[in-house]
């Protein structure tokens, strides 16, 4: 199983390294598919806007939701991730020789979002990086029957298991 996943460890950084990490693969040439995000702070509060880049040239989709001042739930907008995911699906379709996902998070741990076209990228023996965090990690392994493997936040690692792969 060729999955492995990236776990920076600031707020963002995971995004930071990904989106640099998919410049440069673009530079060389890989054709890649899924999507990176970029996080943008927001005056009024202590969140910010989340946009996800559809791998190699976008679109770029919203998938944040404002839900007013004192909101305290979920920000996702469920319907803009799967817009993202069914255009990811669309070109891993038209071929790919590696598949990012800015996340493997609650969606995905709860079977939804990524999951299937990880998956399916999988079993068309398409290498998959995975952003993760520390609250879905297990749900990752459990997907991946513990065979992800974790490369940190160092580019050279990465760029190293995608060079071997």
């Amino acid at each position: 199983m060729k999955i492995a996943y990236v776990l920076a460890p600031g707020r963002g950084e995971t995004n930071l390294l990904l989106t640099e990490l998919a410049g440069r693969l673009a530079d060389r040439g890989l054709r890649l598919c899924g999507t990176v995000q970029t996080d943008t702070e927001r005056e009024k509060d202590h969140h910010c806007d989340m946009d996800v880049q559809v791998l190699p040239d976008g679109p770029i989709i919203r998938i944040s939701q404002d839900l007013g001042a004192g909101a305290q739930g979920c920000r996702l907008d469920p319907n803009a991730l799967e817009q993202a995911v069914a255009l990811t699906n669309d070109r891993l379709d038209e071929g790919a020789d590696l598949l990012i996902v800015n996340k493997f998070g609650k969606h995905e741990a709860d079977g939804r979002g990524f999951r299937d076209t990880i998956g399916k990228a999988l079993e068309l023996d398409v290498p998959v990086l995975v952003g993760a965090n520390k609250l879905n990690l297990d749900a990752l392994n459990t997907f991946c029957d513990g065979e992800a493997q974790g490369l940190g936040s160092d580019l050279d690692s990465i760029l190293a298991w995608i060079d071997g792969n």
